[in-house]
């Protein structure tokens, strides 16, 4: 059996670590050590989709999950190619408290460069194209995604009504029209 200790992550840590884990074998089981309700939630949703057969336990306030996989429950990988193009308007996530918005987009832009199924486009305009330049923490993730193929595009209106032509960093400015016109071909647009 392998651990997996995920005691003290945050989400999206814990469905990311045992993701990660499951990908390393063909069958058996993966036992996920977590410390709070909601990420043990996390795991065993993360395990249904995914089909594997899971069980619960909890000691002394923590949980801990054992998935079981086997080549008869491993998902099958959709070989038909979508479109998925992620739309960011803003450089926060939610409608809450600012700061806790810039930290959610953060991990949501994390979370893209983890998943097995990457969207093919991320356009980002308005307040959005902040987490473009040099001095948010998103563009180190930017790069991964961009480095496995994911097109990163900027309004260019945007940047230039707040100045920042000079400060993207990762991705190219783009029109309206190629906004437009990614998100009109698209088979799937995501909007965190």
């Amino acid at each position: 059996m392998i651990k997996v200790n995920a005691l003290g992550q945050v989400c999206p840590m814990p469905v990311i670590m045992t993701k990660n884990t499951l990908k390393e074998i063909e069958e058996g089981d993966v036992e996920v050590a977590v410390d709070n309700k909601i990420s043990k939630e996390n795991v065993e949703k993360f395990a249904t989709q995914m089909n594997f057969s899971f069980s619960t336990r909890e000691e002394s306030g923590n949980y801990y999950i054992t998935i079981t996989k086997t080549l008869n429950n491993s998902s099958k990988i959709n070989s038909e190619e979508e479109n998925i193009v992620v739309v960011i308007s803003s450089d926060k996530m939610g409608e809450g408290d600012p700061e806790f918005g810039h930290t959610l987009m953060k991990g949501f832009i994390y979370t893209l460069t983890e998943m097995d199924k990457l969207p093919k486009t991320i356009i980002f305009y308005n307040r959005g194209v902040f987490l473009t330049t040099v001095t948010e923490a998103t563009v180190k993730d930017l790069k991964i995604l961009e480095s496995k193929g994911v097109e990163i595009i900027s309004c260019g209106a945007c940047c230039n009504f707040y100045h920042l032509e000079d400060k993207v960093s990762v991705g190219t400015i783009t029109n309206m029209y190629t906004i437009v016109e990614r998100q009109i071909n698209a088979t799937k647009v995501v909007r965190p």
